[in-house]
C-alpha cells in the first residue's frame, strides 16, 4: 500500500527546484530591503528635545545636535547620561525597524546561512 503525501508535499526533485527559486527570490528582497533600511536615517530627541541624534540604518551616528542651554561645566555628567541614552535610543529604533522590516519578506523563516 502506497502512502499518499498532502498536496505540495514530496513531489522530488521539481518541487525542490521551486523552493529554491522562492528562497532565491526571498533573499533578492532581503538584499534590496537591506539596502534600502542602510539608507534610510532616523532622529531621535533625548533630554526633552536638548540633544537631537541622526543615525543611520547601518547604525553609524551622522550628527548630534546639542542645545547650548544643556550645557554646564559643572554637570558634564548630565549631558554624558542624555547622549548615552539617545545613542541607545537610535540603535534600538534602527535594530527594531530593521527586524521588522525583515519579518515581512520572510514571515519569521529562519533558514541557517540564508540570514
Amino acid at each position: 500500500m502506497k502512502a499518499r503525501l498532502p498536496q505540495g508535499m514530496g513531489g522530488g526533485p521539481s518541487n525542490m527546484q521551486g523552493l529554491a527559486r522562492q528562497m532565491q527570490k526571498m533573499q533578492e528582497q532581503m538584499e534590496t530591503l537591506q539596502a534600502d533600511l542602510d539608507a534610510r536615517e532616523y532622529t531621535v530627541n533625548a533630554g526633552g528635545g536638548a540633544v537631537s541624534i541622526v543615525i543611520n540604518g547601518k547604525k553609524e551616528i551622522q550628527k548630534i545636535d546639542i542645545k547650548p542651554e544643556i550645557v554646564d561645566p559643572d554637570d558634564v555628567e548630565m549631558l554624558s547620561d542624555i547622549l548615552t541614552a539617545g545613542v541607545n535610543e537610535a540603535i534600538r529604533l534602527v535594530e527594531t525597524t530593521n527586524a521588522d522590516e525583515m519579518q515581512k519578506i520572510t514571515g519569521n523563516v529562519s533558514v541557517p546561512g540564508l540570514f
